[in-house]
């Protein structure tokens, strides 16, 4: 109890602290840029990729289902598009949806889809995403990159977590934080496989994971997301070197309301972007029990902010795209 309290007034610290850390001047490529994301955050990370095929490079995807899964409908993704399936996916009629947003320029050529990596996840004790459904998205990216170009690991004891090589609680067991203790550095393995081309370097000192503004970098479309997101810069990056830029979206019940920094901090993803010159965005969801009604601050692969949620004109996917360019000097 005593544990659970701390934990609660360390929580609401952090959230209502308004004292934001200045973002300094970043010395960042951004000409491609790579994904990630768990859960709600995976369908996020799909869809932002769907939406700048030219300019994502990579993605990953833990434990979730196909691109426009739900299609505009939290009734379909409760019931075809989590951890049951009332009738098969329609993916001919997703692609057929795809293809007309293409056509309207809503989302990227599917030639910007050529050459990207996709590295996918769904562990073997996963009971929210069943396999079909997870099976669903490989086979979608199949055919979009080809299969030498997606690596998809389902055959491993996983929850549904994030897992790691040594941080979390066990894996077996899908609870917040939702990271796991696997003895599997999924980050790693991940970005590895995403970002082929990155090199490495010596790294004498840890980054710095720091609050930022969410709502004055991510402009008026940030309104219904956080307050706060999370940056994190590696010692190098805060030097000057030239840094890529990747972003990972947290899943449901991950968000800072829920779990503080735990999602930005234990991942791994931080120790590989270190050694990779790699400057990591976790922008940040917010509980709403009201209209639009997100009471687990998932990200929106269902149609709560609008129907265009999933292309350029979804609002967080404008926000992000938003904060990513200010933190690169180019607002």
């Amino acid at each position: 109890m005593k544990t659970s309290l701390i934990r609660t007034l360390a929580l609401s610290a952090l959230t209502s602290s308004l004292a934001y850390a200045e973002v300094p001047k970043l010395n960042l490529d951004i000409q491609q840029i790579t994904l990630s994301g768990l859960s709600s955050g995976g369908y996020m990370a799909s869809q932002f990729h769907l939406a700048h095929s030219n300019w994502v490079s990579g993605v990953g995807v833990i434990a979730a289902g196909p691109y426009y899964c739900a299609r505009n409908s939290i009734l379909t993704a409760l019931n075809q598009c989590v951890n049951k399936q009332e009738g098969a996916i329609p993916l001919e009629d997703i692609q057929a949806t795809l293809d007309g947003w293409r056509s309207e320029a809503l989302v990227d050529p599917a030639e910007g889809l050529k050459g990207d990596k996709v590295w996918l996840l769904r562990g073997t004790l996963d009971e929210k995403i069943i396999q079909p459904v997870a099976d669903a998205l490989a086979e979608q990216y199949q055919g979009w990159v080809g299969e030498a170009q997606v690596r998809y690991l389902s055959d491993k004891p996983f929850a549904h977590l994030f897992p790691t090589k040594e941080q979390g609680s066990e894996c077996g067991t899908s609870k917040s934080p939702f990271i796991g203790n696997c003895g599997f550095d999924a980050a790693s393995d991940m970005l590895s496989f995403i970002s082929p081309d990155a090199s490495e370097h010596s790294v004498d000192k840890p980054g710095d994971l720091i609050s930022i503004d969410q709502q004055k970098l991510g402009g008026e479309h940030a309104s219904g997301m956080a307050d706060q997101a999370f940056l994190y810069i590696p010692a190098n990056c805060a030097a000057g070197q030239s840094c890529q830029v990747h972003v990972s979206f947290h899943g449901c019940n991950q968000n800072i309301e829920a779990v503080g920094n735990d999602y930005a901090r234990l991942t791994g993803i931080n120790q590989w972007a270190d050694k990779h010159n790699t400057v990591v965005l976790y922008p940040q969801t917010k509980q709403s029990t009201l209209m639009p009604l997100n009471p687990q601050a998932c990200w929106d692969w269902w149609g709560y902010t609008n129907d265009k949620y999933a292309t350029k004109q979804g609002p967080q996917i404008q926000a992000v795209e938003h904060m990513i360019n200010a933190l690169a000097g180019v607002n």
